[in-house]
């Protein structure tokens, strides 16, 4: 396969989802309730509820949204560096975080809400300006009811694993 084959189906798939979000902002506790995850989450991607201003200020988009499974894309540049000249590991653990989280909040119901508990990291190799589009794939392990962990992955196009993560979240009503 050519190596430019992933890469130009990314930036499609970047380039459809983003004329569609609303401008960033927090949705209300009613409509968290009377969504379940999963549409709440597609809702996002259809432009019909806003995605969260985290995403907006480090320029990440939801690509892909399924029960248990949600994945966001962005491109690391030199805004998001840190002093020694690579970009900042809050940058991966924000995309981690992000996923597995999401991962969770798409297999809960309509009343349901979730919060992080836990979040492990491990840092595989530097993100830079030069790294091009990654994806943050979150996957449910685990839903149980009141605690739920995810697993998360980053990686470029060409299936490059930069860095990965678990999480244990708290369910609760909302």
């Amino acid at each position: 396969m050519n190596l430019q084959e992933p890469l130009k189906e990314w930036q499609a798939d970047e380039a459809a989802v983003r004329p569609s979000l609303m401008p960033a902002g927090v949705a209300s506790r009613e409509q968290l309730r009377e969504h379940a995850g999963v549409d709440f989450l597609r809702g996002i991607m259809r432009g019909e509820l806003p995605p969260a201003p985290i995403a907006e200020l480090l320029d990440f988009v939801p690509v892909k949204v399924e029960p248990g499974l949600v994945v966001f894309q962005g491109t690391p540049g030199p805004q998001h560096y840190n002093p020694i000249g690579s970009v900042h590991g809050g940058y991966a653990a924000t995309l981690l975080d992000s996923c597995v989280g999401c991962a969770i909040h798409s297999l809960l119901p309509a009343g349901k809400g979730y919060t992080t508990l836990e979040l492990k990291i491990n840092f595989v190799r530097a993100l830079t300006d030069k790294t091009g589009p990654i994806r943050a794939e979150g996957k449910v392990i685990h839903l149980g009811g009141q605690v739920a962990t995810a697993e998360g992955r980053i990686v470029d196009a060409q299936g490059k694993l930069y860095s990965h993560a678990t999480t244990t979240c708290l369910v609760f009503p909302i």
